[in-house]
């Protein structure tokens, strides 16, 4: 999986710095010929964003998948295991990835990528 944050200059959309360059160059390594990837755009702001919501989705999948957890199972785990649950005397609350900010979702992505280590996967 590659995520990256483009800016617009000179009319075209280029890499911020070079080690994001370089990320989607061992990526697109990576691929197998004739291998489908799925690209979604989107603007940037202190919301999450549609990437990173794809992005924790996509990692809770491959998660559950490996765990024998259903995916609802995994999202619960990882949900509480970044903070976005809070106990509310006789159930806990989670709260959904559309409503987290930029940061909660970082927080959420690193924590698939803790629990993918336990797992023997890497979904940096």
């Amino acid at each position: 999986m590659f995520t990256t944050k483009l800016v617009k200059r000179g009319g075209k959309l280029v890499y911020p710095d070079d080690k994001s360059k370089l990320n989607f160059q061992i990526f697109i390594d990576k691929l197998a010929d004739g291998q489908q990837v799925e690209v979604f755009m989107g603007l940037t702001s202190d919301n999450a964003s549609l990437a990173q919501i794809a992005k924790v989705h996509a990692c809770i999948r491959t998660l559950a998948q490996e765990s024998g957890y259903t995916f609802d199972e995994m999202k619960r785990i990882i949900k509480t295991h970044a903070g976005l649950c809070y106990d509310a005397g006789d159930a806990e609350i989670c709260k959904s990835f559309a409503d987290c900010s930029k940061m909660e979702l970082a927080l959420a992505i690193e924590s698939c990528v803790e629990i993918g280590r336990d797992f023997n996967l890497n979904l940096s």
